[in-house]
């Protein structure tokens, strides 16, 4: 048994969206042309764009991108183990973000004593 049902999952994100661009449509063209605009590009390659895709989805928390990246990266060519290996990145720093912002907090306690 999955978590949610991905599949229906992506496309009730991608009616959303079709509902979104009907009442804001230079919002949703803006944010289409930004992906064209680096697709466009060409060096990384499709597989390697969605992989970044995907950890950035992860990092960000954003269910309808984890659905919408993971079909585009298998698409693209990309194996389990190289979507695992992307996810774990996201992992490395997104808990390296933690420790900065632990080093922060702690700073700002420091800066408390001080005063």
């Amino acid at each position: 048994m999955h978590m949610i049902d991905w599949n229906t999952y992506r496309g009730q994100v991608t009616a959303g969206v079709g509902g979104l661009a009907r009442l804001s449509p230079d919002t949703v063209k803006g944010y289409g042309q930004l992906g064209q605009a680096n697709a466009r590009t060409g060096s990384l390659g499709a597989k390697m764009h969605e992989l970044i895709a995907l950890a950035v989805a992860i990092s960000l928390r954003c269910d309808g991108c984890i659905a919408t990246h993971t079909a585009e990266a298998k698409k693209a060519g990309a194996t389990k183990q190289e979507i695992a290996e992307a996810l774990g990145v996201a992992v490395s720093v997104n808990a390296g973000a933690a420790i900065v912002y632990s080093a922060r907090a702690l700073d700002a306690l420091d800066a408390l004593n001080e005063s």
